[in-house]
């Protein structure tokens, strides 16, 4: 610590980045004036920041009669970040800055049941390639974000007894591809990064949301106070498996029975389709149908909201969110599915944890999940406990 610095206005070196992280230059007079520590506090960490590359010149600012003082600005190209979000059958991978803008993009086509080994392999071929692509196989990694489908144990990147996943049970996916890239890997279920990519690319201003993934299954991801909640285990969101109001006695994959994704997923969906004489084995049948103009589908669709929005009352009422953001592949139905969602929550829910409520199809669409994981990588490596300790280090 410096000795002319109070040890109650000794803001560790993250903080002095968090303020460029908004992308505006300053020199070091706003830097002293914004932090209020002393000149050669600023200008030691300063200094730190960019020896560690994290910072760089901006020129210089406009004279106001003396010699031009200099700016100083973020650098995002400093780290990339790799992330991937893995489902059933495809894989999105990206390579980003530290900004989560992507510097390379590449899909990818898999079998999440062959097991880790093989659909890992992939993954880092597909890294390797992209950036190679991107002309970066030199730059310092930032670390690796990966979504998975089904439940994580984030604090080891474990799975927890996947349904469609054999092998990958207890699976060290960290420990994997840390093995071949050196750096941090963080895993987590997509949903929870489908609502963290909504968040950080098109809600940036919104601390209290609630993303619904629509698919084969449900779940949901949950932004509280700007952060991402994961809960006691990680298992915050499975609102799949909450009993749906009209579930009856609808058998579900979790063994139970009247599960909301035994009745109001794109799944379910297609099998109550099917038994109509409708040919639907999917989620994308479903919308397929639907835009047809097919009025039994149509009706479906528009009761699956409904159940759907009877589940998310109970979760406005506990949670109060000011925003509900539907994806995943069924919310292409559009406004029939977000019409069934906002009839019952508006129905069930209180005025006043809906007054200032949106309930909106997402905005990121396929890409959330992999933007998610990739702004996972990024808050990781500049956190104050990471980067502080990081800078600290002798070079």
């Amino acid at each position: 610590m410096h000795a002319d610095v109070p040890a109650s206005n000794a803001a560790p070196l993250s903080e002095l980045l968090r303020l460029f992280r908004d992308g505006r230059p300053r020199t070091r007079a706003e830097l002293t004036a914004e932090t209020g520590l002393a000149r050669s506090t600023v200008r030691s960490r300063l200094d730190a920041l960019l020896d560690a590359g994290l910072v760089h010149s901006a020129g210089s600012g406009a004279s106001t009669g003396g010699r031009p003082a200099g700016r100083f600005v973020f650098n995002a190209r400093a780290r990339v970040a790799l992330a991937a979000d893995v489902g059933a059958t495809h894989a999105t991978l990206t390579a980003t800055d530290l900004t989560g803008s992507p510097f390379a993009t590449s899909s990818l086509t898999l079998d999440i049941s062959e097991g880790p080994e093989p659909v890992l392999k992939q993954l880092v071929a597909t890294w390797r390639r992209l950036l190679a692509d991107a002309d970066l196989e030199s730059a310092p990694l930032a670390g690796i974000g990966v979504g998975l489908p089904g439940p994580v144990e984030h604090s080891t990147g474990k799975l927890q007894n996947p349904p469609i996943m054999p092998g990958w049970d207890g699976y060290d996916v960290t420990e994997r591809l840390a093995a071949d890239f050196g750096v941090p890997v963080l895993v987590d279920n997509e949903v929870n990064l489908m609502a963290l990519g909504e968040h950080t690319t098109r809600f940036p201003d919104t601390d209290n949301l609630i993303l619904v993934k629509v698919a084969t299954g449900i779940g949901a991801g949950i932004i509280s106070n700007g952060s991402l909640h994961r809960g006691a285990v990680g298992a915050a969101g499975d609102m799949g498996h909450i009993l749906a109001p009209q579930g009856g006695e609808a058998p579900c994959r979790c063994g139970n029975t009247g599960c909301l994704e035994a009745v109001a997923s794109g799944a379910a969906i297609a099998a109550a389709l099917r038994k109509q004489g409708l040919e639907a084995h999917s989620s994308s049948d479903v919308v397929s149908l639907l835009r047809g103009g097919n009025v039994i589908a149509a009706q479906a669709v528009r009761q699956a909201g409904r159940d759907i929005g009877e589940v998310l009352a109970g979760c406005v009422s506990m949670l109060n969110p000011s925003l509900i953001v539907v994806g995943g592949s069924l919310a292409q139905a559009g406004e029939m599915l977000l019409a069934g969602v906002r009839e019952a929550i508006y129905r069930r829910s209180l005025p006043m944890a809906t007054q200032q409520l949106d309930i909106v199809a997402s905005r990121a669409g396929a890409a959330a999940g992999m933007l998610g994981a990739a702004a996972m990588v990024v808050q990781h490596a500049l956190s104050p406990s990471v980067l502080d300790s990081e800078l600290a280090r002798p070079a």
